[in-house]
């Protein structure tokens, strides 16, 4: 049980990974419009990069520990 449930665990690392990678992206191309606007919606892009990179390491220690249960 421990095992399948650190494979769910390691899959939604991943997917917080590439969610924050995407957000880099398309914080970038926002910050690139110019404007109070852009720099608004690029700011929070990056916060939610932030928070996605949390996740992201929350999720690989409670892994880790799953892991070796």
């Amino acid at each position: 049980m421990a095992k399948a449930l650190s494979y769910i665990v390691l899959i939604f690392a991943g997917l917080c990974m590439l969610g924050a990678l995407g957000s880099i992206f398309i914080g970038m191309m926002r910050a690139g419009q110019g404007g109070v606007e852009g720099a608004r919606r690029s700011n929070r892009m990056m916060w939610w990069r932030v928070r996605l990179q949390l996740a992201a390491i929350v999720l690989i220690i409670i892994w880790y520990f799953l892991k070796n249960a």
